[in-house]
C-alpha cells in the first residue's frame, strides 16, 4: 500500500510540474524585449483544458500526500 501511494505521489508530482510548465506566460516578461511576447495569440480552449488537468493533478497530489502522512 505504501509503495503504491509513493508511486502515485511521484507520478503526479512529475505530471504536475509538466502541466504547470505547459501554461502560457501571463505577463510579457523578457520576451517583450525582442518583440516575441504575443506571437501566436490566445488559446483559451487549450488553457481551460490545461487548467482542469492541473487542478485534478494538484488534488490527487494533495490527497495522496495527506494519506501518506496519516497512515505512515
Amino acid at each position: 500500500m505504501k509503495i503504491l501511494l509513493l508511486v502515485i505521489e511521484f507520478i503526479t508530482s512529475i505530471a504536475l510540474i509538466l502541466a504547470i510548465l505547459l501554461h502560457t506566460a501571463k505577463g510579457e516578461g523578457l520576451g517583450a524585449i525582442g518583440g516575441q511576447a504575443r506571437l501566436f495569440g490566445s488559446q483559451k480552449d487549450l488553457e481551460a483544458g490545461l487548467n482542469k488537468v492541473t487542478t485534478i493533478l494538484a488534488v490527487v497530489f494533495i490527497i495522496s500526500a495527506i494519506i501518506l502522512s496519516i497512515l505512515f
